[in-house]
């Protein structure tokens, strides 16, 4: 008997379980793992230079450095601007404890290949390279701001064939850019292939009478120890 105002449970048979409650198929999202398209933007037309701590640099490594302008100035090759670009070389050849030791001038960018005594000394360096290339771009040009696109990028040099290649990549970088086949061999005058002399026997360097706008170099990489694997050829070309 069933009192006033009790309800009854609702009876099942015997071996017969209750009915399922009714679930909805959400599509589960994954926040993890690698996916096409993921990440962070850069700003411009090319990831930049990044800014996390520069790796410590050792006295003994040559560095390869590439400093790049930003859009929309004037070819550094033009003459009037490379005498600027050549001239703030020959003034910051030595400087806090850094030595620039061979270069190549190309439209947008220069590269550099030099010793430092540390990391605080080569980027002392850089920084007031690359100020002093602004402050006499800006006036040449009468522009205003910043003339780099980013700071500049750095590659300690760590062994002989590292230290060659470099030397190819920078004395012969011009031949990467070369418009026509022509234009791939031959020395280049905004480098410091005229005064090197790590060239096989028998290749003619142009005459320059102006003293070297660069340093001597006192590694034992850069002066001896990528001569192992052999002297520079006329037909040699960057990778």
């Amino acid at each position: 008997m069933v009192g006033r105002g009790s309800r009854r449970k609702p009876s099942t048979s015997r071996g017969a379980s209750p009915k399922a409650p009714l679930q909805l198929e959400l599509p589960l999202r994954s926040w993890g793992g690698r996916r096409k398209g993921a990440g962070r933007k850069p700003n411009a037309e090319r990831a930049g230079v990044s800014h996390l701590c520069r790796p410590s640099l050792k006295a003994r490594h040559p560095v390869h450095v590439t400093m790049r302008l930003r859009a929309g100035l004037p070819s550094l090759r033009h003459k009037p601007l490379a005498g600027l670009v050549l001239s703030s070389f020959h003034a910051a050849k030595e400087r806090f404890g850094t030595r620039l030791v061979h270069f190549s001038v190309q439209s947008n960018h220069v590269h550099l290949l030099v010793e430092a005594d540390g990391h605080r000394a080569l980027s002392r360096a850089m920084q007031g390279l690359a100020t002093r290339l602004a402050k006499r771009l800006n006036r040449r040009l009468d522009h205003r701001g910043s003339v780099f696109a980013d700071r500049y990028h750095a590659r300690a040099l760590t062994t002989p064939l590292e230290v060659r290649r470099a030397l190819i990549y920078v004395l012969h970088n011009h031949r990467r850019h070369a418009g026509t086949p022509g234009r791939r061999s031959g020395f280049d005058p905004l480098s410091t292939a005229p005064y090197f002399d790590g060239f096989v026997p028998g290749i003619v360097r142009p005459p320059s009478t102006a003293p070297p706008p660069v340093a001597q170099p006192r590694t034992w990489l850069l002066r001896i120890g990528w001569r192992r694997h052999g002297l520079l050829g006329a037909g040699d070309v960057p990778a």
